[in-house]
């Protein structure tokens, strides 16, 4: 208990310590809506292998079996956070260079390489 006081304190002094920094934080979020949409997808998925393994759990199912399900609900989520990351930093590139169209496609394009390099890291 005492390590989910910890971790909520934590997580408060991170939200103020990100308040106190600028507002920069506020404008964080993604702003295309088939990038949120996707990112919120995959949410949904990983939400549903996570109640098949409480329901695994409650049914008593092999312990290697759950583990193999908790290795894929945590590679799901590594990858909507790298999804997400690189949409966000894709849109504030774009936001801040204004590029035409053919520079946008090279970015689109350079963000896409990175996104798979990145995600072989896993």
């Amino acid at each position: 208990m005492q390590g989910t006081a910890s971790l909520k304190k934590s997580s408060v002094n991170a939200v103020v310590a990100t308040q106190v920094a600028g507002d920069v934080s506020s404008q964080a979020t993604l702003m295309d809506g088939s990038a949120r949409t996707d990112v919120l997808n995959r949410l949904k998925r990983a939400e549903g292998q996570l109640r098949g393994i409480q329901r695994m759990i409650e049914e008593g199912e092999n312990c290697l079996k759950i583990g193999q399900q908790f290795s894929a609900v945590r590679k799901a989520l590594d990858s909507t956070y790298l999804r997400m990351t690189v949409c966000y930093l894709t849109q504030e590139l774009e936001a801040r260079l204004n590029p035409d169209e053919a520079q946008r496609a090279d970015v689109d394009e350079m963000m896409g390489n990175m996104e798979t390099l990145l995600a072989r890291m896993s």
